[in-house]
C-alpha cells in the first residue's frame, strides 16, 4: 500500500489516499452536477484502499444537497472541497478529490464527465459501493 498525502489550500484540513494503485491506475472521473462542475472537482475512489480526513478546529464544512445522503467536506477557512462521504451501516465510504492531492498534475486535467440526473437513493448507493472507498473523517 502507498500514501498519497493532500490538504486544502491553506492546510487546515489534510487528507491521505492509501491504495495499492499507482497513480496512473486509478479511475479519476468529473460529476456533471452543478457543484462539482463549480468546484471543478476531479474524483476518485478505490474500493481497496482507504481515504482519512483530517481537520484543524473548527476548519471542516460539511454540505448536503441532492439526495441528502452525502456530506461534500470544505475547508471553512479557504473554501476548498476535498472529498465527499456517504454514511453506510458498516461505516462510511467516500471518494477524494484529486485536486487537494500533493500529486494532483499527474492524473488527467480533463477525466469522462458522468451524469448521474435521474439516479434514485438506491441506484446512488448501490454505484458508490462499487468505486467508493472506506472514508473516516478526524475533526
Amino acid at each position: 500500500m502507498t500514501t498519497y498525502p493532500g490538504s486544502c489550500h491553506c492546510g487546515a484540513i489534510s487528507l491521505t489516499l492509501t491504495s495499492e494503485k499507482q497513480p496512473e491506475e486509478m479511475r479519476v472521473g468529473r460529476c456533471a452536477c452543478s457543484f462539482c462542475r463549480r468546484h471543478g472537482a476531479r474524483t476518485m475512489g478505490d474500493p481497496t484502499g482507504s481515504v482519512e480526513f483530517r481537520s484543524a478546529p473548527d476548519a471542516l464544512s460539511r454540505y448536503r444537497f441532492g439526495l441528502g445522503i452525502t456530506d461534500y467536506l470544505l475547508c471553512a477557512r479557504c473554501g476548498t472541497y476535498v472529498g465527499a462521504v456517504m454514511p453506510e451501516e458498516n461505516g462510511a465510504i467516500g471518494i477524494v478529490n484529486v485536486n487537494a492531492l500533493d500529486i494532483r498534475d499527474t492524473f488527467d486535467a480533463a477525466p469522462p464527465l458522468h451524469h448521474y440526473d435521474g439516479e434514485d437513493e438506491a441506484r446512488r448507493r448501490s454505484r458508490r459501493r462499487k468505486f467508493w472507498m472506506p472514508a473516516t473523517v478526524i475533526a
